[in-house]
């Protein structure tokens, strides 16, 4: 079969989907299809520079650091619809789409492989669009009795109201979450602990380094919890045990910041009923094939549902492909799995 995995990109997740690029291009050659690694960063890639990262060695150490907007303003937008519209994808059978963040997981990619009639793995724009958007999910999750923690949006120049943050902090207590509502991996997110004014007023201008779109949370003390979705099937949960502070990207993605613990340790009670929402959070955003749901789990049991990721990071040892092996799929089954899905679902 000839599969395009499509990665990289031009949002600031790009080290990290390279790296999950990369590990999919190998899985799926030792499967004997032929593969044909794609970064629409640089359009029609005449000079096969997509291939040449494949082959980097060193991709892997540089997933440490997340790509700065200034760094991105190298590669233009307009390379999206250049590479999709290009030879590259003649005679593709179906893409996987290895991108997170802007014009990846936001469904820019699925609308143009669309365009092309190509099918693709995972959910489709619409779901991709909401998902992305942590206002609609939790309108969505709270509309549909998915409990999710309170929130209020926030305007970057509310950093400098006094009486906006007063109100924040009457509504959501003095420990909140600030962070983009369009963003992955915990990029420009910030958990404050004392509600200080200074401290609201930074997190609200670092978030706004990222997005126009600020969203902050209540912060719910409890277990971190990942849900792994396959094919309408809800995967071993995973607990997320971070050495030090919370599970930011420098814990993401430097070993040895954090622990795994997979199956979780929870009663199986509380395991059920958090599969069972984490499939209710899925389907409300309307998605297909696979996805990660994640959730905080208070002192007393209650799973608090954060958010859906449609494309979660895919490197061998991320999430998904953990809760997959845990079920007896190892890593490249699971992405043939999520090909084979793709063409079914197409048919």
């Amino acid at each position: 079969m000839n599969i395009a995995v499509i990665f990289g990109g031009i949002s600031t997740e790009r080290n990290v989907s390279i790296v999950g690029g990369k590990a999919v291009v190998e899985a799926l050659r030792s499967k004997g299809h032929n593969v044909i690694p794609i970064d629409p960063a640089f359009g029609a890639d005449k000079e096969r520079k997509s291939e040449a990262i494949i082959k980097d060695e060193t991709v892997q150490q540089k997933i440490t650091n997340f790509v700065t907007v200034e760094e991105l303003t190298q590669f233009s937008p307009k390379n999206y619809i250049e590479c999709v519209n290009s030879e590259l994808f003649d005679n593709v059978d179906c893409a996987f789409i290895v991108l997170h963040g802007k014009f990846g997981e936001d469904g820019v990619i699925q609308n143009l492989l669309e365009l092309r009639g190509i099918p693709y793995i995972g959910s489709g724009a619409r779901a991709s669009a909401v998902a992305m958007d942590k206002l609609t999910s939790k309108i969505l999750f709270s509309a549909n009795g998915i409990l999710t923690p309170a929130w209020e949006m926030v305007h970057p120049s509310d950093a400098e109201d006094e009486e906006f943050i007063t109100h924040l902090r009457k509504v959501l207590g003095k420990k909140i979450v600030i962070k983009p509502a369009d963003q992955g991996s915990t990029i420009g997110l910030t958990i404050i602990n004392d509600g200080y004014t200074d401290e609201i007023e930074t997190a609200i201008k670092y978030a706004a380094k990222y997005s126009p779109n600020i969203m902050a949370e209540k912060y719910i003390k409890g277990k971190e919890i990942a849900v792994s979705i396959l094919d309408q099937e809800a995967l071993p949960l995973i607990e997320i045990v971070t050495e030090d502070g919370f599970y930011d990207y420098e814990h993401k993605y430097t070993k040895g910041k954090t622990n795994y613990i997979c199956p979780a340790e929870l009663s199986e009670d509380i395991v059920g009923f958090t599969q069972n929402m984490a499939l209710s959070a899925y389907n409300v955003i309307g998605c297909k094939g696979f996805a990660r749901v994640d959730f905080i789990i208070d002192e007393e049991g209650q799973p608090y549902c954060l958010e859906v990721n449609t494309i979660p990071g895919f490197a061998s040892t991320s999430l998904v492909p953990m809760s997959a092996k845990a079920v007896g799929i190892d890593f490249a089954e699971l992405c043939e799995k999520l090909v084979e899905i793709a063409i079914g679902e197409n048919r």
